[in-house]
Order: C-alpha cells, then structure tokens, then sequence
C-alpha cells in the first residue's frame, strides 16, 4: 500500500480482503481498502467519512477490522475529548459502511490503545488491548478482558497477558497485538520498540498460548521481522491467509523514503516450522516480487464529491465546493490556513496546481500549494495582495523566505518539487507552464525536514489562507512521482 497507511488491518469478507489503516491526525478518518488478492488496494472509502466520533479529537489510530455473524466490525484507538487515549469499536453491515460509531469501551488514565477482538477456548469474546505506559516511562501491559456479544461494553476483571521485558529488543514497550488460533495454540504476533521516525528500532515478535488467557511463551527467536535493505522497522499488523499460505500485512518505512513518506502498507509471508512457531524467510521483510509502483495521480475537480485520497487536518476540517471542473476552498485564518492534501507514495514527485482569478483574491488572502507536515508545519508557494511568496511554518512561526511581483494574470500554474523526500524546489508561471519562473530566483533548495511529525508522512495539496469570506478557486492538481 505506497503511502502512509500504518497499523494496518486486514479481514476477509467472502471473496474480497478488506483493510483499514492509522490516519492519525488526518482525515477523513480510517481509509478502506478492498483487495481480491491482497497485492492490488483500491481506496474506497473511510469508516467515518464525515464527521469524528463525538466523544474523540485527535489521534485516530491502530483501527482493526473483523467480521462475524454478518457483521463488521472496527476497534480504534482515539484521544479522548478532556482525557487519554482509548479503545472504542463501530460496525456496520457491509465493509464499506456506514458504520455507526459505540463509543469508547475501555480508558485508562496513562492511555488504552491496540484493541483486538478474539474469542477463547471456550469461545468467550475478549477485547486484547495494550495498556500505553510507555508514553509515561511505564511498563506497557497487554490486557485481556471480557466483552459482551452486544460490543457494548467490557465485562468482568481484566488480566495481563504479557508486557515488556526491557531488558531484551523489547526494550520500552510491546504493542499492536494480533491474534490466530492454529493447532492448539493461540499465536499472538506484536510489534515492540520505536515505532517512528529516523530512529525508528521497531520489530515483531511472537508469542503463545493453549488458552488465551495464558500462561503465555515468548518465541525464544524473537524478533521474528526484522529490517533488510529496503524496508526499516517492521511491525505492528495482521496475520492472514491467502489460499493456503500465511502473510502478515504490517507496516515499514521504505529505506529510500524513511518518515517523509510515511510507513508503508507492506505484505510478507512467513511459514508455520515443524516447531509449531512462525518464521520470516530471512527474518526479514520481503519486497514484493511484483511491487505496486508508484500512481500519478490527477484531480480535474469534475466530480460531485472529493476523490477519497484527498485528506485535510482532522481537527481543521476545511470548507469547499466543487463545480463546473473547479475546487473552491474557504480560506481559514488560523494554523497555516485551510487545507487539502495527498499522501505521497515516492521520496521524489512534482506536484502542481493552478489557482484561477489570484488578483481577485481579498486583501489579507492568499492562496496556492503546500507540502503539509501538519497544521503548523508547513512549505507554501501562494499568491495574494499582487505577489508570489514562499512561506515557511515551523512550529506555528511563519516568516516569508522568498517573494515576487505577481503580473496580472487569470491563471497561476504552481508547482513544488521534492527530491530525497525532504529537499523541496518551487516555481511559479502565468503562461500555461511553458515558462516557470523559479522562487527564491536562484531556485534554491529549501530544507523541509522538519515537516512530517513523528507519527505521519509529508502531504501535498491546496492551501488558502485569510478570513472565511476569501475563497480560493483551483482549476486542477497533479502529483507525479519521479524516478
């Protein structure tokens, strides 16, 4: 899955796989994917489209998706609204929605993430959930507790399972638990150490159980998944079957790309040894014999409705309209303005954009294209007010680092371009693109490292900034990935 799909989740609903993803501080809020074979994802939709859940903000992580009795379901992790982390669930009748959201089931005071659904030996439905210890230099439990057929609520005394021996590659925390019952044994794969960004020393491991509630044995062998030379800190997914072999679907970063496009959906299969335990050919992750490249992908706005890669900042949703093939977007006056953006899917890409009528933009307005790390982390070619300016935000701090006289023109072609994922060039023209007009003049490489957040990928896409009664009108947007 090229893009910045982590945690993911994967379940089979008669013929067709369907899975979901982390989309943390992005929405709309987790993506589904359909797949027949597990190799070839389509983006169809989110489980919550529109609006979040009432009673969560921020942090829409590690959703897991299964099926029974006819029924999907998906438990998520959230930030609660005034207090932690916690695992809700919402379900539906058909994978693709609509789903409707239960709430919260289970929040402890330092944080409750990961819920995975799993019936024990005697068929008993437990919510397994990862208690967040670490994020306040604790030990990090993994809970088992009884959940009601209803999913409604969690019943009974919770038990720990296992936690982190920081003494071993374990090192501060063990998380994102997913669970398969095979001859006798209850095999329970989890990621542990750093999850994120250029320090990144995640790994997964393995441990089991005859009974789900234990005594549970760690793999004498883990870390079981380890780093090769394409891909770096593998962890946190799902075991699945595809005819009669076994894969597990997690996420890495690409070595070539790292956090600047994020950690990548990644499919790696691994047998059962006459030991009973699973094995990765290597201890590594496999690259794919036939990778999905990289898409171009192209937006002429000439849909009713946004095409579902578009995301915007969870907790900035923007306002827009689409007609007549064009995207008019209401600006915002605060962070770094409204936002639309893509995920990216290659450490280098072009993207472009064209803004119509930019001296028809009010005073104190300004429109163009963003590499987008997060709402205060920001690279903005914009136009407004009779010039071109290349904007820095970095921790909520604007400063101008370049600008020109913008000449009267109904069209402006905007264009980014990033190579080695973080090094960024722009350029601006009013013929159409067959002059494009360097900005600094010089066409200095600006530094957009600091962007991506420690937990997502660099977003590129459409920004308007100023009060609600500018409105910035885009004819198109491309983003093209480069060799």
């Amino acid at each position: 899955m090229p893009g910045d799909f982590p945690d993911p989740s994967v379940v089979k609903v008669g013929d067709t796989y369907w899975a979901t993803a982390t989309s943390s501080n992005w929405g709309p809020t987790f993506p589904l994917l359909k797949s027949r074979d597990l190799m070839k994802w389509e983006l169809v939709g989110h489980v919550f489209p529109g609006e979040r859940p009432a009673w969560a903000d921020y942090y829409f992580w590690a959703p897991e998706i299964s099926e029974e009795g006819g029924k999907i379901y998906v438990y998520y992790t959230a930030h609660k609204r005034g207090g932690n982390l916690a695992v809700g669930v919402a379900s539906a009748n058909r994978p693709e929605g609509p789903y409707t959201d239960h709430g919260p089931l289970v929040g402890q005071p330092d944080g409750s993430i990961d819920g995975f659904p799993m019936r024990d030996e005697n068929g008993q439905l437990y919510l397994i959930w990862k208690e967040d210890g670490n994020s306040v230099q604790q030990p990090t439990p993994i809970w088992a507790q009884r959940i009601n057929e209803a999913r409604s609520a969690l019943v009974g005394e919770k038990q720990e399972l296992f936690r982190n021996d920081p003494a071993t590659w374990e090192g501060n925390l063990v998380e994102g638990v997913s669970i398969v019952r095979r001859e006798g044994y209850f095999y329970a794969f989890y990621a542990a150490n750093g999850c994120c960004g250029p320090g990144c020393t995640y790994a997964t491991g393995v441990a089991r159980a005859k009974n789900l509630l234990g005594p549970w044995e760690k793999y004498a062998k883990n870390p079981i998944l380890l780093n090769n030379d394409a891909w770096k800190c593998p962890g946190h997914g799902t075991a699945v079957q595809y005819q009669d072999r076994w894969f597990m679907l997690h996420h890495a970063y690409a070595a070539n790309s790292q956090q600047f496009v994020g950690r990548q959906g990644v499919l790696t299969e691994f047998t059962w040894a006459a030991t009973g335990w699973p094995e990765f050919r290597g201890g590594s992750t496999a690259v794919a014999p036939t990778p999905v490249p990289a898409q171009r992908f192209t937006d002429e706005y000439t849909s009713q409705t946004l095409a579902p890669s578009w995301q915007w900042p969870v907790e900035q949703r923007p306002s827009f309209t689409l007609r007549g093939g064009q995207l008019h977007l209401t600006a915002r006056p605060d962070h770094a303005g409204a936002a639309l953006g893509q995920s990216t899917t290659a450490p280098a890409y072009t993207a472009t954009t064209t803004l119509l009528n930019p001296a028809a933009l009010p005073a104190a307005s300004r429109a163009g294209l963003a590499a987008h790390g997060d709402p205060d982390n920001t690279l903005a070619l914009v136009a407004g007010g009779g010039k071109v300016q290349l904007l820095q935000t970095e921790k909520g701090q604007t400063k101008t680092l370049a600008e020109a006289t913008l000449p009267a023109a109904k069209t402006l072609q905007l264009r980014l371009q990033a190579r080695q994922g973080s090094q960024f060039t722009f350029a601006w023209s009013t013929d159409g693109g067959a002059i494009w007009q360097p900005l600094p003049a010089g066409g200095t490489v600006v530094n957009g490292s600091y962007l991506p957040p420690w937990d997502r990928g660099i977003r590129v896409g459409p920004l308007a900034q100023g009060p609600a009664s500018a409105v910035a009108v885009f004819e198109n947007f491309q983003l093209e990935p480069q060799q």
